[in-house]
């Protein structure tokens, strides 16, 4: 395989796919930074890339209900640019998107044909980008993927174990459904599209897709996988008492059931990323055995 143009350099899923791709090359801030365009095209002629994963966005939900210029700007200018210029290169570009684009009131598992209905900044941004990207590059393939978290960063299930100690009592929300997704899992599923690609481009690979982890459950049964997980550890495990989304509030309001469905991402790539559980599994492995 030649060449991978990796975005968001310093986040979760880049850090992944850098253990994974046989010749990454990973930019992030301040070296490559959407709030500088010039970076952009100064990171693309550096690495000559065969393909570009773009994994750099603005991912803050609820700060990005008042900075919405910064966020418009990683989750639709700056992709488009990028677009832009992997259109001028016939090269590739796999974009990461998000379960947010959709507004959760569908009651069962979305398509990537549903009507999308983004309820907040980020969404909406994140949304736009998917436009922005397919519009520029005819060879572009969108991943939407939910709830992603890793042995590092900052994300949920470090939030977790974080708070476990300071307290033994938690409270979680537990009427918002959806899929955890390990960045890990994720990274591995791009690789083994970015593999499929090295083999030659197909016009029916272009579009979106969705691409979580297997099986679904809420923010509370995550939690309560985390500490099931980590107990194997010795941590013992805290209260954890389910709460409603009206007793948590929050700048932006998330999605009641963003769960996805990813048999497309299968049909056309023999893809299926592993249960969420596994998922946990290994990344508390990582965390508290390190």
């Amino acid at each position: 395989m030649t060449r991978v143009l990796v975005t968001g350099g310093t986040g979760q899923v880049a850090h992944e796919l850098a253990a994974l791709l046989p010749d990454p090359y990973l930019v992030g801030r301040p070296g490559f930074d959407f709030d500088h365009p010039e970076t952009i095209e100064a990171a693309f002629l550096a690495a000559r890339p065969a393909l570009v994963v773009n994994a750099a966005a603005y991912t803050a939900v609820d700060a990005a209900e008042t900075a919405i210029g910064p966020a418009w700007r990683a989750n639709r200018d700056g992709p488009a640019r990028l677009a832009a210029l992997c259109a001028g290169a016939g090269v590739p570009l796999i974009h990461i998107s998000t379960d947010y684009v959709f507004d959760g009131a569908k009651g069962a598992a979305y398509v990537e044909t549903d009507p999308t209905n983004p309820t907040g900044v980020y969404g909406a941004s994140k949304l736009a980008g998917e436009r922005a990207v397919l519009e520029r590059c005819r060879r572009a393939i969108i991943l939407r993927t939910s709830w992603v978290y890793a042995a590092r960063g900052k994300n949920f299930l470090l939030t977790m174990l974080n708070a476990r100690k300071r307290t033994d009592r938690l409270r979680v929300v537990a009427d918002q459904r959806g899929t955890p997704t390990a960045a890990a899992d994720l990274a591995a599923g791009i690789a083994t599209i970015a593999a499929r690609l090295a083999e030659g481009w197909r016009e029916s690979y272009a579009g979106v897709y969705h691409a979580t982890a297997q099986g679904e459950t809420t923010w509370h049964g995550f939690a309560t996988e985390i500490f099931a997980q980590a107990a194997r550890h010795g941590v013992t495990p805290p209260t954890i008492a389910p709460i409603a989304t009206s007793d948590w509030p929050t700048p932006a309001r998330r999605p009641a059931d963003s769960r996805l469905d990813c048999a497309k991402l299968a049909t056309t790539f023999g893809l299926r990323l592993p249960r969420w559980e596994e998922g946990v599994a290994r990344t508390v492995d990582a965390v508290l055995a390190a």
